[in-house]
């Protein structure tokens, strides 16, 4: 994530905290840059010829049932729903691992179709975004695109997750670079420069908006001068719809979130400057369905959480803590209601997403969280606390999933634990040390009982199913 424009870095010294007032009852902790200031994270582009250089390797496609084809899987919830019967417990060294494979600095996570992995990785070496696409059955790389792009390293370089379609790969680079291809043969199909084409401001510690594939469309939120969010199709890459952005909002870390609500399908997204409700339905795709402003803070890095009633969750780090609205369609249209507001000690996140399961809400409390600092946490919809993890079993900004009944939680260092994801109390079945470098923040992605998943430097795929221990 890269420098924005109301925050003006002077020095950066690794390992620093920043503390600045963005109004006069909030202040937000910032960490400073790794590096000295890029002028190119600022909005000066160089021109990026996005076609690049293309690289097959000796990788053969494998063969999966099941597929996490975006950023939180098909259903953009975080939840693997999997037929395949997974281990009670794991050995000590944690569930076999099947391969791994060395990555560039950064917490991009991976995509998984037809039997391939697709990573937005970044060469430091020859200074290129790089789009790999891996086998799931053995890790060897099957091709890989790059096109060249000057990026410093600011706590990484990427930080996305590509959606894939049987026909498309789309991907969003951390400079605001979005390139498309063919997802089997890694052929061009056409770039976006956001920055260039669009005026899109670069976020703070740089783009981790993880694009999304609807119906054939890449949805996007350049939140640009002109432009708060698009679709582009992705056969043509031709604009199909845009939408104007006259209270210039800009692009946030959080992703675009498809939901249905009210039997209406809809784009949500948490921007910097409020929150909006697009149509995705084809009679009105494109159209602004409701947005609001009591939802505006400097830095947003969880997407939003939309749930079947109508109920809408919003949450931060940086003492944003949460914002619960109700969504309501009348005959004079649509509102967003605030219902509860949540201190950052009683319910937020820093930078994943909430889950939502039966019922009830699931985070890892930031790290300004209070007494349940670093904790998980299950809370109703209207704020009661069902149950922490407690004071001696704490995370940190790793991922966390639900496959089946079971919770998935990775810590920084690379522990991954697995709990129950229901019932009244927190209740951990295994954990392991299952990556061994640093900052294994990036998403997680399952599929036919296998998961991939990295840290900084490395992405492993685990072997989950029972009876493989």
């Amino acid at each position: 994530m890269a420098g924005i424009g109301a925050v003006a870095v002077a020095a950066a010294v690794a390992g620093l905290w920043l503390w600045f007032a963005v109004a006069p009852s909030q202040r937000l902790e910032l960490r400073v840059a790794e590096v000295g200031p890029d002028p190119a994270a600022q909005g000066v582009a160089d021109t990026v010829d996005l076609q690049g250089t293309f690289e097959t390797f000796d990788g053969q496609a494998g063969t999966t049932g099941d597929a996490w084809p975006r950023f939180r899987g098909a259903a953009s919830d975080n939840m693997a729903r999997s037929g395949v019967k997974l281990a009670a417990a794991w050995p000590s060294d944690g569930p076999p691992r099947l391969w791994s494979v060395a990555l560039g600095d950064g917490y991009a996570g991976p995509a998984v179709r037809n039997g391939r992995v697709y990573v937005l990785d970044y060469d430091a070496a020859v200074q290129a975004d790089a789009l790999r696409c891996f086998s799931i059955t053995d890790g060897r790389e099957i091709w890989r695109r790059s096109y060249d792009v000057r990026v410093k390293r600011n706590h990484g370089m990427s930080r996305t997750v590509p959606a894939v379609t049987d026909e498309h790969v789309v991907s969003l680079g951390p400079k605001c670079h979005v390139l498309c291809v063919d997802a089997v043969t890694g052929d061009f199909r056409w770039g976006i420069d956001l920055v260039r084409d669009y005026g899109s401001e670069v976020p703070l510690w740089y783009a981790s908006q993880c694009p999304l594939i609807d119906q054939g469309v890449a949805v996007l939120a350049p939140g640009g001068e002109d432009v708060l969010m698009m679709g582009v199709d992705c056969a043509s890459g031709e604009v199909a719809w845009q939408i104007p952005n006259p209270d210039g909002w800009s692009m946030s870390h959080a992703s675009i979130i498809p939901a249905s609500v009210h039997g209406k399908r809809q784009y949500v997204y948490c921007a910097i400057g409020g929150v909006v409700g697009v149509s995705a339905e084809p009679a009105d795709r494109g159209a602004v369905l409701w947005k609001t402003t009591d939802w505006d803070f400097a830095v947003v890095a969880p997407s939003a959480v939309v749930m079947p009633d109508g109920k809408l969750l919003v949450t931060a780090g940086y003492g944003a803590g949460s914002r619960m609205f109700q969504l309501e369609k009348t005959a004079a249209g649509w509102s967003a209601e605030v219902l509860h507001t949540w201190e950052r000690k009683h319910f937020a996140c820093e930078q994943q997403t909430p889950l939502l399961y039966n019922g009830n809400l699931m985070t890892v409390m930031p790290n300004d969280g209070g007494a349940l600092n670093r904790q998980l946490v299950c809370m109703r919809p209207d704020g009661t606390h069902v149950w922490s993890s407690g004071k001696t079993t704490r995370f940190g900004l790793g991922p966390f999933m639900i496959v089946n009944d079971r919770l998935l939680v990775m810590r920084d260092d690379g522990t991954l634990t697995m709990a129950a994801a229901g019932g009244a109390a927190y209740r951990e079945l295994a954990s392991a040390r299952v990556l061994h470098g640093r900052e294994a923040w990036a998403p997680m992605a399952f599929v036919d009982g296998l998961l991939v998943c990295r840290d900084a430097e490395e992405m492993v795929c685990l072997d989950l199913r029972a009876g493989r221990d």
